[in-house]
């Protein structure tokens, strides 16, 4: 496994990080558990969840079941680099959501008791939040750090012109700010190389990938119907780009690797990226996606997977004259 200095920070996460939303609502905690042993052996030193994760099980399930595994062995605390989230709904009371400086006090007590721990290596607005004041969230994440409850401040699902706004708030209080960036990012959806991953080079903000496959678009042809790709929506969607999708497959082929592989690599050659989430439902996903760390793609199969799937282009130049 290799790793990456995280943003502009002196933190290093392994270019794999481990997703766990599946933990709990698709994946036993049996399996789960098995996946984190996995993780940990193969050099994954990265672990991203969310308060919310839980699906039909309810809020925090996600979370308490990854508290169970770290007690289990109180030495893996410290071997890994622990992320989590705040603002999605975790009850019906109107103030158990959003940015609020009580929200995110309350929120991140919560994540500490179900994680089992006391700290959160960092802490990651789920989205944003345009009723709180960057005022009012700096507040809030000081007021943490101050507490020894948290350590770095990221952010997930912004856009470029709240990271800058939330960076250069942060420097007006001499405070180091947003690190991350967790975005989605693949060879489908490119629409970050415009704002969002500018804006993370520029202040040196890392950018997380979620979603590397595409929600399974990206895996390559499902022969069973199993799994996300099997979906309505997602049969949907491979029959819109049946012919970029079999041109992809046939580059993968002939360069013998994977689909799945292919694109999780891709996204390692990227300018500013500092990890990419892989959020397996199994044990055998998480094994089969392992390898793309090491995978090296050159500028000629760059520049092929560039003419499959072209880039928006940057901004303003792709969208104004």
């Amino acid at each position: 496994m290799k790793y990456r200095q995280l943003g502009r920070s002196a933190l290093k996460v392994s270019e794999i990080c481990l997703g766990t939303m599946n933990f709990g609502p698709q994946t036993s905690t049996e399996e789960s558990f098995a996946i984190l042993d996995a993780a940990v052996e193969a050099g994954v030193n990265f672990i991203d969840t969310a308060n919310q994760y839980g699906g039909h099980l309810g809020v925090g399930i996600t979370e308490t079941l990854l508290g169970q595994w770290l007690v289990q062995d109180k030495a893996r605390r410290d071997r890994i680099v622990l992320a989590t989230k705040v603002h999605e709904p975790m009850s019906e009371d109107v103030n158990d959501r959003g940015l609020s400086a009580r929200h995110i006090q309350m929120a991140c007590d919560a994540s500490l008791r179900r994680l089992q721990v006391d700290h959160i290596d960092l802490y990651q607005m789920h989205h944003i939040d345009r009723l709180a004041p960057m005022e009012e969230i700096w507040q809030a994440m000081d007021r943490l750090r101050a507490q020894g409850k948290i350590t770095y401040v990221g952010s997930s699902n912004f856009p470029g012109w709240k990271i800058a706004q939330a960076n250069e708030q942060a420097m007006a209080r001499h405070q180091l700010g947003l690190i991350s960036e967790q975005s989605l990012y693949n060879l489908v959806e490119r629409r970050v190389e415009l704002e969002v991953l500018p804006a993370c080079q520029a202040y040196g903000v890392g950018l997380i990938a979620w979603s590397p496959l595409a929600g399974g678009l990206l895996a390559g042809p499902t022969l069973d119907g199993r799994g996300r790709r099997g979906a309505e929506h997602m049969a949907q969607a491979a029959a819109a780009r049946s012919t970029q999708l079999a041109a992809f497959e046939a580059f993968c082929l002939s360069i013998d690797q994977s689909p799945s592989l292919v694109s999780l690599a891709w996204l390692l050659h990227q300018k500013g990226i500092a990890s990419v989430i892989i959020g397996p439902r199994t044990l055998e996903q998480f094994s089969s996606a392992v390898p793309a760390a090491g995978l090296h793609l050159d500028e000629g199969q760059l520049h092929r997977l560039d003419e499959i799937f072209p880039a928006c282009g940057p901004a303003p130049e792709a969208y104004a004259w």
